[in-house]
């Protein structure tokens, strides 16, 4: 060995083994931040202060790093970073959907990440229920509070009575609109394949119909039947002699928690139809499908009456001697109650009367 071999030996000596410990020391750090990553991604997420829930509004149309940097900002994870990362290393970067998303406190960023892949939106509901009036209908949207703005109160049985889904933030006119479309699109489609043999012209004369008979009955399987007393009475020249008719002008269709006064059966209200023949003005209320369906396509029959019967349903009656007979049969079961202070106030009436429809 030469002289001027000695230290060259040493020096690569001293390069090798620096060279390793560099490794080390990068493969080391690697190691730590592969498994900071992974634990940030497996493990609990941030604690929310409060405990609740957070909510977080995704956009329609948001790229993963702005939905990572929301996500960030509103305290559901740790690292905008690793959540990008981790949405391009899953495939989910492609497949991330919008909408109202809540995630609870502590919530791993792989839970997150998969809610949001899979669509797990929250959803807001609003029911108005068959039978409700349009202005109650308004105020069932006003007391919504993710709602916003107001709406109009739309004419009489122009609203389905349905389920709706809303998101936070939607105008309150805009689901109006939405429920008005339903019915319009209800309505054509069973107007196109009414019975041949109706007495109503039009398809908002079948909206009319279709409300009294939803507010004459609970009993969904009693609509067809009462729709068809109707029809036959419209078609005989025959007065409806409908209760929620009367009701609908003294309370605008609210409950009265009372019986019909004599007076109110006599009084010549619009739509009060002891005292008007035909049709009312307006519907009384916003019927569902089933009394829609109904007076579009009534069963046969020849009844053309009807009077509680005790049970919540009806008795029917095709002559006046027949049904003189099941009115005297409800007054029996309704005689030892005759001092309560409140009657169903659809049945009043005609207990007074002797008589009904």
């Amino acid at each position: 060995m030469t002289e001027g071999q000695a230290p060259r030996k040493g020096f690569l000596r001293q390069l090798a083994a620096g060279a390793s410990g560099a490794l080390a020391t990068l493969f080391f750090i690697v190691l730590l931040a592969t498994g900071w990553a992974l634990w940030t991604y497996n493990g609990a997420g941030p604690a929310n202060k409060t405990g609740q829930p957070s909510v977080v509004v995704v956009r329609q149309g948001a790229g993963v790093r702005e939905i990572a940097a929301q996500l960030a900002k509103s305290g559901v994870v740790r690292s905008s970073a690793i959540f990008s990362a981790a949405a391009q290393l899953t495939g989910a970067a492609r497949t991330l959907k919008a909408g109202e998303y809540e995630f609870p406190s502590k919530a791993s960023m792989a839970s997150v990440l998969g809610k949001i892949r899979r669509g797990e939106v929250v959803h807001h509901m609003v029911t108005i229920p068959e039978g409700m009036t349009s202005e109650m209908a308004i105020e069932a949207l006003m007391a919504q509070p993710l709602l916003v703005g107001s709406a109009p109160v739309p004419p009489e049985g122009s609203i389905l009575p349905e389920t709706y889904e809303y998101q936070r933030g939607e105008d309150r006119s805009a689901v109006l609109a939405r429920m008005m479309a339903a019915r319009d699109t209800l309505l054509g489609n069973l107007w196109a394949q009414r019975a041949e043999d109706l007495p109503i012209k039009t398809a908002e004369e079948a909206v009319i119909l279709a409300s009294i008979v939803e507010k004459e009955t609970a009993l969904a399987s009693e609509r067809p039947r009462i729709a068809r007393v109707f029809v036959n009475r419209l078609l005989k020249g025959m007065k409806l002699e409908s209760d929620p008719t009367i009701i609908y002008d003294v309370s605008h269709g609210r409950p009265l928690g009372r019986g019909i006064r004599e007076s109110e059966l006599k009084s010549p209200s619009p739509h009060n139809t002891y005292f008007i023949p035909g049709l009312p003005p307006t519907a009384i209320c916003n019927p569902g499908r089933a009394s829609l369906a109904a007076v579009m396509a009534p069963p046969p029959g020849e009844e053309i009456f009807f009077v509680a019967d005790g049970t919540g349903g009806h008795a029917f009656a095709s002559t006046l001697e027949e049904h003189n007979r099941n009115v005297a049969r409800w007054r029996q079961l309704e005689s030892p109650d005759a001092k309560k202070p409140e009657q169903p106030a659809e049945k009043s009436a005609e207990i007074s009367k002797g008589k009904a429809r």
